[in-house]
C-alpha cells in the first residue's frame, strides 16, 4: 500500500489538514493518509497534550476510510523526529507500505535543517504542496544538492487559508469556528473547553 503520512502539531486539526491529506491522496495514488500527531515537538512547546490532540484527530476523520490517525509519535519518549517515524511505520508494515511524507513548501523548504534529512529521503518519498509563498520548484532547488532530493514530488490543492493560531484565538473570543474545522471537532472543542484560556492568543 501507499501510506501518506502527514505530520504536525494538530492544535487543533482543521479543514486544511483534511484538504490538503485529500488532495495527495488522490493526486500521488495513495491508498490511504496518516494524521501523525507530534508527540514532543523538538523545537517548540506545545501546549495541549498529545492524548487530547489524537482525539481531535480522530474525531476529525471518524467516518473517512482513506484517513486514520497513528500514535507513533506519541507513544515514543524523547523529540519526535520524522525520520524514526518513518522507521517505525516501516517496520509495523514489514517494510510492504510505500511510505509518502506530506509536506507544505515552506515546511520541505527546511528540510535540509531537519534531523537526518537525507535518512526520511531514503525512507519515503516527499510530495511538496505550495504553502505561502513557497512552492514544489523552490523547494527543489533548495534542496538540490541533498542527498535523494530526486524523490521529491509535488501536488497542488487549493488555497485555504485556514490556521490552528486561527482557530485557537477565534474560540477564545467567543467567534464561530464552524465550516473551519470538521463538526466533530468543534464539538470536542466545546465539550471540554478547550483554548478558552488562550484569551488575545494569535
Amino acid at each position: 500500500m501507499r501510506i501518506g503520512i502527514l505530520g504536525g502539531v494538530f492544535n487543533p486539526p482543521h479543514l486544511g489538514h483534511l484538504v490538503c491529506g485529500q488532495e495527495a491522496l488522490v493526486q500521488l495514488g495513495l491508498d490511504r493518509v496518516l494524521l501523525v500527531p507530534v508527540g514532543e515537538a523538538p523545537h517548540r512547546a506545545v501546549e495541549l497534550d498529545p492524548q487530547t490532540r489524537v482525539d481531535l484527530c480522530r474525531a476529525a476523520v471518524a467516518g473517512d476510510e482513506r484517513f486514520g490517525v497513528s500514535r507513533v509519535e506519541v507513544d515514543r519518549e524523547g523529540p519526535s523526529y520524522t525520520v524514526d517515524t518513518l522507521r517505525a511505520l516501516g517496520e509495523g508494515s514489514g517494510g510492504e507500505d510505500d511510505l509518502v511524507v506530506i509536506l507544505g513548501g515552506d515546511q520541505a523548504a527546511e528540510l535540509r535543517h531537519w534531523h537526518d534529512p537525507a535518512g526520511v529521503l531514503s525512507l519515503a518519498e516527499v510530495a511538496v504542496t505550495t504553502r505561502g509563498s513557497v512552492g514544489p520548484e523552490e523547494v527543489r532547488r533548495r534542496l538540490a544538492d541533498v542527498r535523494g532530493a530526486e524523490r521529491l514530488r509535488s501536488f497542488s490543492m487549493p488555497r485555504i487559508d485556514v490556521s490552528s493560531t486561527l482557530v485557537r484565538a477565534r474560540v477564545a473570543e467567543g467567534l464561530p469556528i464552524r465550516y473551519l474545522v470538521p463538526d466533530s471537532v468543534e464539538t470536542l472543542i466545546v465539550e471540554r473547553g478547550l483554548y478558552r484560556a488562550e484569551v488575545g492568543a494569535r
